[in-house]
């Protein structure tokens, strides 16, 4: 039995089956006696945090109901041992000792050194995370501020401690460090340890880049400097403050880069080698591949490798680095081989305000060099890719709406058009329209608005579906002709006819040049794995999703993905697996409503028909006039009889009405 509340609540089971909760607000009540460690919680204190402003009888009935869930996640004599103990005034909850990841990181933490470094994996982010605010309540803030505080004096104490450069209390201190950073880029202990590490390393430009980094995140967060005890480090290394001598760059390198105006530009800058000049080879290897793939992405605009170069071994700014080569963001990393193990982290980083956009790890075997190198760089392409498309879509919602060019409308689109709504799926279409009039010749604004128009279709968001199929097709012509070198308008003309023809054999030639083009896109190898759904090949499909979700598993279409892994297994005729991925794609995104028709079916060919009408009775909520003759206008599946047929089969056990 594993209990988790650092960076989310997740509640796993002797069997290794997460154990899910009836309602958001039964799950805190849980992590709430969770919390308390065995102690007693009053009952009144509960009523009052989680039902303010009811009336005392009520907020003590939905306690009571609270409780009865959790109960029946826990049945007695239960094999995790979790019981739920309460009289007319107190709760208390018990478990087994090292259940809670709190419960350990308390022990540890308040410990000798030894289990410093179980204690930094353990705080693998806030408490609760984002599931702590809800509904205004502050039950848990006091908890989150302790045990970050607990967690900085942990990353602290276990850099004091000079552990040996390369052992995992050094890994761990660093990815503990790293991680509050990321939530508090102010919290001096994470920045010292950091410094630490790297001067334990023999790194002193490295340590001097942390401390600009905290010095400039103080500077611009709390207009201060940082403390003595953070300067002090650096200052007993004087080789630190005097970073080598290196030529300048010609006149000429410093010119900004001639580009187009609609693209993010990136630099890969050297990485750092944190192993030894042995390995000088791989680290240049891993940056040449990175930038490679990097520049055959489409959407990026990526610096030459030989004007980063110039940067080697010098410590310079980000912001003078953005100024010099004209670059809206860096990528930044270091490699370690230890053994037979390869370890690259990476971080892409704007330029101007030093943000961190995003950041990860790999860590590999050093079998085969060259093939690491392809993996590593294909990983970061993916990644970065909607990480950079964020950052740009926020640079774009900042921006007055009189000044929006057709590329930052389209910007503004994405999300809504991604949103799996309909309010925003029509609110995605009326940006793309605005951008298609700033630029009538925008090929990529037509081929999402076809995707837009598909997405009406096939999810039920219309009253017109003849229209929207029509809309849609034309839209995907006209992208077609405009837009033939671009891998996102590629995939988005592809994904249009999958859903709105029959033609899968030239929905499947558009992805197929979409990958060609930029191999890394998520989003192509998942509509990819829809062409193969269509077509009835499910092995194939749950290849492409699997693939799309290597590449990105934070992609705003990660439902989309998923939901492609529920129809292979379905496809496959193991509908208990198609139904826990599909619920625990509507746990994790409630507003995508049309996921229950396929609950619906497949929890009525799991034998589950409770389930089953409920889904049924949600989607009729959200779509009135749904019915089995609707499904045979508008969904995707309808032109491939044995696959639609074992759908309608499943709607009409659950109780879809035929008209």
């Amino acid at each position: 039995m594993r209990i988790r509340l650092f960076g989310g609540l997740e509640v796993v089971s002797p069997g290794n089956r997460p154990v899910r909760f009836a309602t958001r607000k039964t799950a805190q009540i849980f992590a709430a006696l969770v919390l308390a460690g065995g102690r007693a919680v009053r009952r009144e204190a509960l009523c009052e945090a989680f039902w303010p402003g009811r009336g005392e009888a009520q907020a003590r009935n939905s306690l009571r109901q609270a409780l009865v869930d959790i109960r029946r996640s826990f049945p007695a004599g239960n094999a995790a041992r979790v019981e739920i103990e309460s009289d007319l005034d107190t709760v208390t909850l018990k478990a087994e000792p090292g259940t809670a990841d709190i419960w350990v990181f308390e022990q540890t933490a308040q410990g000798d050194d030894g289990g410093l470094a179980t204690a930094a994996e353990l705080y693998r982010g806030d408490l609760l995370a984002a599931d702590a605010i809800h509904e205004g309540l502050d039950w848990f803030a006091p908890h989150q501020r302790t045990y970050r505080r607990i967690a900085l004096q942990v990353a602290e104490r276990l850099s004091q401690a000079a552990p040996q450069p390369g052992s995992q209390e050094a890994a761990a201190c660093e990815r503990l460090a790293e991680r509050l950073l990321a939530a508090d880029p102010t919290a001096e202990e994470a920045h010292r340890a950091i410094i630490r590490l790297c001067l334990q390393r023999g790194q002193p430009n490295a340590a001097l880049r942390q401390y600009k980094l905290c010095q400039e995140a103080l500077r611009r967060e709390l207009e201060a400097e940082p403390e003595a005890a953070t300067s002090a480090l650096l200052e007993a290394e004087r080789e630190v403050a005097r970073p080598p001598e290196v030529p300048a760059m010609p006149a000429t390198d410093r010119q900004p880069p001639s580009r187009g105006t609609d693209q993010p530009s990136v630099v890969v800058l050297p990485f750092e080698n944190l192993s030894g000049p042995e390995d000088e080879f791989l680290v240049e290897g891993v940056v040449e591949e990175i930038t490679a793939t990097l520049s055959r992405v489409s959407d990026f605009f990526v610096i030459a490798r030989q004007s980063a170069y110039a940067y080697r071994g010098r410590f310079v700014d980000l912001a003078e680095i953005g100024r010099e080569l004209g670059v809206q963001y860096a990528v930044e990393g270091s490699v370690r081989r230890s053994m037979d193990r390869v370890r690259v982290a990476v971080k892409l980083e704007d330029t101007q305000t030093r943000a961190q956009i995003w950041s990860e790890r790999y860590d590999r075997a050093a079998s085969d060099i060259f093939a690491l190198q392809d993996e590593i760089a294909g990983q970061v392409a993916g990644a970065m890719h909607p990480a950079l498309l964020k950052a740009e879509i926020e640079a774009a919602r900042r921006k007055p709406p009189e000044s929006l060019r057709a590329y930052e409308l389209m910007l503004r689109a994405y999300p809504n058009i991604w949103s799996a709504t309909s309010d925003g799926n029509r609110l995605g279409i009326v940006l793309l329209e605005q951008a298609i009039a700033a630029d009538p010749g925008y090929g990529r604004a037509y081929a999402l608005r076809a995707w837009g128009h598909a997405q009406n279709l096939a999810y039920l968001w219309s009253s017109d579906p003849d229209r929207e199929r029509e809309l849609a097709l034309a839209d995907a012509e006209t992208a077609a002709r405009l837009a033939s070198n671009d891998p996102m308008a590629l995939t988005a003309i592809g994904a249009a006819l999958s859903m709105c023809t029959t033609d899968q054999s030239r929905a499947g030639a558009y992805i197929e040049r979409a990958l060609a083009l930029d191999p890394n896109s998520a989003w192509a190898w998942a509509r990819s794995g829809w062409v193969a759904i269509y077509r009835d090949q499910p092995q194939a499909a749950r290849r492409d999703f699997e693939r799309a979700m290597a590449l990105s598993p934070f992609d705003p279409l990660e439902h989309n993905f998923t939901m492609g892994l529920a129809a292979a297994s379905g496809l496959e005729g193991d509908f208990a697996q198609a139904v826990r991925l599909t619920q625990e794609m509507i746990d994790k995104n409630p507003q995508v409503t049309w996921a229950y028709r396929q609950l619906a079916s497949f929890s009525a060919f799991a034998g589950d028909i409770e389930t089953a009408r409920r889904a049924i009775a949600t989607l009729r909520v959200v779509n009135p006039g749904v019915s089995i003759a609707v499904m045979k206008k508008s969904h995707p599946l309808r032109h491939i009889p044995r696959l639609f047929d074992t759908f309608v089969e499943g709607w009409r056990r659950a109780g879809l009405p035929e008209e």
